[in-house]
């Protein structure tokens, strides 16, 4: 499964309270702070009400070997 790198660009203070909410939900509480989430439809979701203020980038999975 491909995963998402999320980042808070702006603040979410003085909008809905839905858009805070949002942005709690997807583990972003400070600015400039990423998180990685599995990219499934209610991931996108959350990130799509909330576009105007997290940056979206695709994390490629690292694959190790076990010894």
């Amino acid at each position: 499964m491909s995963k998402l790198k999320i980042t808070l660009v702006r603040s979410p203070i003085g909008l809905e309270g839905s858009h805070r909410r949002t942005c709690e939900a997807l583990g972003l509480f400070k600015i400039r702070r990423s998180r990685i989430h599995n990219d499934t439809p209610v991931i996108r979701g959350m990130v799509r009400k909330v576009r105007h203020l997290v940056s979206v980038a695709d994390v490629e999975e690292e694959t190790r070997a076990t010894a």
